[in-house]
C-alpha cells in the first residue's frame, strides 16, 4: 500500500476491537455484544419456498426448471421442507418428494395445512414425513376462510378446535409427524392460546406452529406467544413470521431466543403480501451475529436467490441483504478500495463469498486511480500507473457526457490507447 501508510498498524488498531467468535478471519466480523446473547446452539430453518410457488409464480414454469430448483432448494441443506398442498397433480407432489430425498435424505417433507382426515390419509399415501394441522385462530370468525365449518350460529371457538383435534388425532395414529398450525396468532388471547396449545398437543401434536400471517407481532410481541407456547404445550414451537414491517428476520430471531426450536423461511422471502423471512439473511443473522448453527450450505445461497428469481419473475431489490447483486457494493470511493486492502471485514462485516456473493466496486465519478486500477485489472487491461490518471479523466469525462455509469466494453474502449503491448 502507498500513502506511507503502516499497514500493520492499522490492522493492529483494528484488531484491538476484535473478540474471537463475534470475529472470525475470512468470515466475518461483528460486534462481540451479539455473542453475548442467550442463543441456541442450533435452529432449524424451515423452507416454505415451494408452498409459495402455486400463487407467486408470474411466468409459465416448465417441469424441467421447477425440478432443478427444487433439487437446488434441498441441496442447500435445509433439514425441513414445506412443499405445496395436495390440491396439485398426483405426479408433481411424488416428484417433489422424490427429489427432495435423493438430494437430501434427511430433510423432513412437510404437508401444509391438512384440514380432514382424508387429507393426512392422503399425505401418508405420497409419502410425506410430517402434517401441518390448521387450527383457524377465531370461531365463528373461522368461516371467513373455511365455510365449511358450519354455519355462524353453529360454529363457536370449541368447534373449531375440536375440528382441528380430530385431524390431529387421526394424523398422529397414521404415524405421521403432527404440528398444530396455529393461525392468526396475533389474535389469540393468552387464555385462549393455552387452551388451544393444550387441547392440540393433548391429540397429539408433536409441536405447535405459531403463524403470525398479518405480521402483527413484533419481534417482542412474537417473543411472549413463543414463551406462554412454551409453558402450555411442553413441545417443539415453530414461528411463522412475516415481514410486514422488515422486521421478519428480527422476529425469527426474537422468537428463538425466546424458545422457538424452528423458524419457517423462504427464499427470497416469497409468501403472500410482504414475505417471509428471507432464507439467506436469516441463515447469516444467525450464524455470524449469534453464532447459532443452521446446518445449511450457505455458499449456495446466491445461486438459490437467483435462481428463485428467475423461476418466478420476481426479481428482489439489487440492496436485498446477503445475496443482492449490490448487497456488497459501496459506490466506486477510493477509501473503499483502501479499506478492502487493510482488512475487508470493515463495511462488509461479512464475507460475501461465504454466501456465494462478490463485492461490487463500480468505477462512478466520485472513483480515483485505485478504483480504476482494480477495474483494469478485473477486465484483463494493463496500463501503466502513470497513464491511470489520464485513462480516468476520460472515463469521468464519458460517464458526464452520458449521463451513467460506464459499461465494461465502454471503459476498454477509452483505456485502450494506453493499453500496454
Amino acid at each position: 500500500m502507498s500513502m506511507g501508510m503502516n499497514v500493520e498498524r492499522l490492522r493492529a488498531d483494528i484488531a484491538g476491537s476484535r473478540v474471537p467468535g463475534a470475529y472470525e478471519p475470512g468470515c466475518w466480523s461483528v460486534a462481540p455484544g451479539n455473542r453475548e446473547t442467550a442463543m441456541p446452539g442450533v435452529v432449524k430453518l424451515r423452507d416454505t419456498t415451494l408452498r409459495a410457488l402455486g400463487s407467486l409464480t408470474d411466468v409459465p414454469v416448465a417441469d424441467a426448471d421447477r425440478t432443478a430448483f427444487v433439487a437446488l432448494l434441498a441441496g442447500s441443506g435445509v433439514p425441513e421442507i414445506v412443499t405445496g398442498g395436495l390440491g396439485r397433480d398426483p405426479a408433481q407432489i411424488r416428484g417433489d418428494l422424490a427429489v427432495i430425498r435423493a438430494e437430501n435424505p434427511g430433510c423432513v417433507t412437510i404437508c401444509p395445512f391438512v384440514g380432514s382426515v382424508e387429507a393426512a390419509e392422503r399425505a401418508l399415501e405420497y409419502g410425506y414425513d410430517a402434517v401441518q394441522i390448521a387450527v383457524p385462530g377465531f370461531g365463528p370468525a373461522s368461516l371467513i376462510y373455511d365455510p365449511s365449518l358450519g354455519t355462524p350460529e353453529e360454529v363457536t371457538r370449541r368447534t373449531v378446535v375440536e375440528r382441528s383435534m380430530a385431524v390431529i388425532e387421526r394424523a398422529h395414529a397414521l404415524g405421521l409427524r403432527v404440528a398444530g398450525a396455529m393461525m392468526m396468532v396475533s389474535y389469540l388471547t393468552p387464555a385462549v392460546l393455552a387452551e388451544t396449545a393444550s387441547a392440540v398437543v393433548a391429540a397429539g401434536a408433536a409441536e405447535i406452529d405459531l403463524f403470525d400471517g398479518p405480521g402483527a407481532a413484533g419481534p417482542e410481541a412474537l417473543a411472549e406467544l413463543v414463551r406462554a407456547t412454551v409453558a402450555a404445550g411442553g413441545v417443539d414451537v415453530a414461528v411463522h413470521p412475516h415481514n410486514t414491517f422488515g422486521l421478519g428476520v428480527a422476529c425469527a430471531v426474537a422468537a428463538v431466543r425466546a424458545g422457538a426450536s424452528a423458524v419457517e423461511v423462504s427464499v427470497n422471502g416469497y409468501c403472500g403480501g410482504p414475505g417471509n423471512a428471507d432464507l439467506a439473511a436469516t441463515a447469516a443473522a444467525f450464524e455470524s451475529l449469534y453464532g447459532v448453527r443452521t446446518g445449511l450450505r450457505l455458499s449456495g445461497m446466491t445461486e438459490l436467490a437467483r435462481t428463485a428469481e428467475r423461476l418466478t419473475g420476481r426479481p428482489v431489490a439489487r440492496h436485498q441483504p446477503i445475496t443482492g447483486e449490490d448487497a456488497f457494493n459501496w459506490g466506486g470511493g477510493d477509501w473503499i478500495a483502501v479499506e478492502h486492502e487493510v482488512d475487508p471485514l470493515l463495511h462488509n462485516c461479512v464475507e460475501p463469498a461465504l454466501f456465494g456473493n462478490r463485492r461490487r466496486v463500480p468505477l462512478t465519478e466520485q472513483s480515483g486511480p485505485r478504483v480504476l486500477a482494480g477495474v483494469l485489472a478485473a477486465l484483463g487491461i494493463e496500463v501503466a500507473a502513470a497513464d491511470v490518471p489520464q485513462v480516468l479523466e476520460a472515463c469521468v469525462r464519458e460517464m458526464r457526457a452520458l449521463g451513467r455509469l460506464l459499461h465494461d466494453d465502454e471503459i476498454r474502449a477509452l483505456a485502450g490507447p494506453f493499453r500496454r503491448q
